[in-house]
């Protein structure tokens, strides 16, 4: 009974969020989706946070999450992030699919320092 517990937790906290990895400048801080805090990241430059909007669909420059770097308080640079439509939130009630469809493409690298997103 405990397994399965486990694994309908692990199900809930993976429907509820997305996970893209970065590289960023050092010292800076990374606010995405206009967002009023910044997002935690990691050592190993992973980022989880909540999925987004279909606002965020679609791909850079006219598209996509958009994003700004801050350092010492002041915009370092700002831009959209490649998106990943997110199949689980076809099954995840309720209405992942209208308020939370859109995540980071947990299959590529966001270099915010090289400006690329591979």
């Amino acid at each position: 009974m405990k397994i399965i517990y486990i694994v309908f937790i692990s199900l809930i906290m993976a429907g509820c969020s997305t996970t893209g990895h970065f590289k960023v400048p050092e010292d800076s801080s990374l606010y995405v989706y206009k967002r009023p805090q910044p997002v935690e990241i990691k050592t190993n430059g992973e980022v989880t946070t909540n999925p987004f909007f279909w606002t965020a669909a679609g791909v850079p420059p006219e598209s996509g999450i958009p994003y700004r770097l801050e350092k010492n308080g002041k915009t370092i640079k700002e831009g959209k992030l490649r998106t990943k439509f997110r199949v689980e939130s076809i099954f995840w009630p309720p209405f992942a699919l209208i308020y939370w469809p859109m995540g980071f493409n947990s299959d590529i690298t966001y270099d915010l320092i090289n400006d690329k997103q591979e």
